[in-house]
């Protein structure tokens, strides 16, 4: 395609935000409505719609925006210098409020209130640690695949994030974006406001030793704003 105006960028990104938002949310709705109590089948139910929704918005989207729907890996593209400050903010200014927005639609389908506050606690060191970690390995992954397979990022990173759900101790938020977003949210995928800071600091520390650690691991690059290209073996 041809090169997408500024406009087309930030919709791309408020668009696959809101949905992804919105899968995480209402599919925690209905897995926990559905599995009777069986937690582990709720969260199962909230991680299968969260991982396929990923592939389907970084395939689609990718060649409009990059397709980062996540500040941390947006934060990581200006860091490499991949994406201008002015535009950084706005991409981030744009996941937020789409993230915002999904959850909102999310509540509308299944009838909640529109604007609800968190209060599931997720706190201390060891869901800091996780969200550290959920995060360095989102990087690694994104980062890694680029330069190995760049048609393979949107299944790499779905992929990613299904596993990252069961492994870490948090289920993997690896998104401050998400993790504000879903502070306004009283079900299943919640967290307490006051939770949010700490799962916030956790994911950028993560994600700077992410950047660090895939600059030294695979050396030299092409540059690449894009997670994913724009035709297959193509990075812009």
């Amino acid at each position: 395609m041809t090169n997408p105006t500024l406009v087309q960028r930030l919709a791309a990104e408020f668009i696959g935000s809101a949905f992804l938002l919105a899968t995480v949310i209402g599919s925690g709705i209905m897995g926990e409505r559905l599995a009777g109590g069986n937690e582990a089948l709720a969260l199962l139910g909230n991680t299968l719609p969260t991982g396929a929704i990923l592939i389907v918005l970084i395939t689609m989207l990718g060649p409009v925006s990059g397709a980062h729907f996540n500040p941390a890996v947006t934060g990581a593209f200006w860091l490499r210098g991949d994406i201008d400050g002015r535009d950084a903010g706005l991409y981030v200014l744009a996941q937020l409020t789409g993230a915002l927005v999904g959850v909102c639609a999310a509540h509308v389908m299944f009838d909640l209130p529109l604007w609800q506050a968190g209060v599931k606690i997720r706190s201390g060191q060891g869901q800091w640690f996780a969200e550290g970690i959920a995060t360095f390995g989102l990087l690694l992954t994104i980062l890694a695949t680029l330069k190995a397979r760049p048609a393979a990022v949107p299944v790499s990173v779905g992929l990613y994030i299904t596993a990252a759900y069961w492994f870490t101790a948090s289920t993997s938020f690896a998104n401050p974006a998400v993790t504000l977003a879903r502070a306004f949210s009283d079900t299943f995928a919640g967290i307490r406001l006051e939770d949010v800071p700490a799962f916030i600091a956790a994911q950028l520390v993560g994600a700077m030793i992410g950047l660090l650690v895939t600059r030294w691991l695979l050396g030299t690059r092409q540059p690449a704003h894009q997670i994913a290209p724009q035709r297959p073996g193509e990075i812009s």
